[in-house]
């Protein structure tokens, strides 16, 4: 399903929630998914994918100030909400990409697509699953030094001093964190019997990891994508956490070649 359009910012609902959602482009669907550092972290992906696909871009409620209703308290609500939509709107053959936070997502929508709305996946560097022996780094208790130094390549580069950044972006930061808690605080990252669904989901997955995240390791992501039933494991020389942020064309080129080998096999 196509739509005609150049770029539009809107309140959706679905499932009875107001979402904001940003769509561009025409051709495949393809819906973009956010980490806890919110939509900025995506929005190189979305604008490149939106030159040849129909992308959808939500921002997740409670992220850059926007309400959350007080039963959206997991992310498998969020992974319905997102999957509900893309049904609703008789998308089909939508290719999700998640980052982080929105990865976990991706993951959590595709154990519960049973209508066969997803046609492929991309995690990059996804939380969401426990790894024995590779535990997920309690984001929360790290000073902005420390998430500098576990979250990119170069934390020179990207660090910012917190006494440089604007009251109303320290807020919007602030309430992006206390929701990231609400979500994904307890149990920490992930969803306990996510792992051993996995398995189950023949879709084809791409997961990218940064070499250097210390968030999540690449022998994290090893094995979260050795638990998918069909999965390909990349790793980002010279990235983070965000290697779409660091490394945009080795990323940006990954998810090109994913987009056309998922498109090919569907067709086929």
């Amino acid at each position: 399903m196509a739509t005609d359009m150049n770029s539009l910012a809107a309140a959706a609902a679905c499932d009875g929630l107001d979402l904001t959602l940003s769509e561009s482009g025409t051709g495949r669907p393809v819906l973009v998914l956010h980490g806890g550092g919110g939509p900025a972290t995506v929005a190189g992906i979305a604008a490149h994918l939106s030159r040849t696909a129909h992308t959808l871009a939500p921002v997740h409620p409670g992220w850059e100030g926007t309400p959350r209703p007080d039963w959206l308290t997991g992310v498998d609500d969020l992974a319905l909400t997102y999957l509900h939509l893309l049904h609703d709107r008789g998308l089909r053959d939508a290719l999700v990409i998640g980052s982080s936070l929105g990865g976990w997502i991706a993951a959590e929508m595709a154990v519960r697509d049973t209508a066969g709305v997803i046609g492929g996946l991309v995690l990059i560097d996804a939380v969401g699953v426990d790894i024995p022996g590779e535990p997920i780094t309690d984001f929360f208790a790290l000073d902005p030094r420390g998430v500098a130094e576990h979250s990119w390549h170069d934390p020179d580069r990207y660090y910012v001093d917190p006494a440089d950044i604007p009251a109303d972006q320290t807020a919007i930061r602030q309430g992006n964190m206390a929701t990231m808690r609400v979500l994904a605080g307890e149990p920490y990252m992930h969803d306990a019997k996510l792992l051993r669904r996995l398995h189950r989901v023949d879709t084809p997955a791409l997961l990218l990891w940064g070499e250097s995240d210390r968030v999540v390791t690449p022998a994290y992501g090893a094995a979260y994508a050795a638990a998918f039933g069909n999965a390909r494991f990349e790793v980002i020389p010279r990235a983070g956490h965000l290697p779409q942020i660091e490394q945009p064309e080795a990323t940006l080129a990954l998810i090109d070649a994913h987009a056309r080998r998922t498109a090919d096999s569907t067709a086929a």
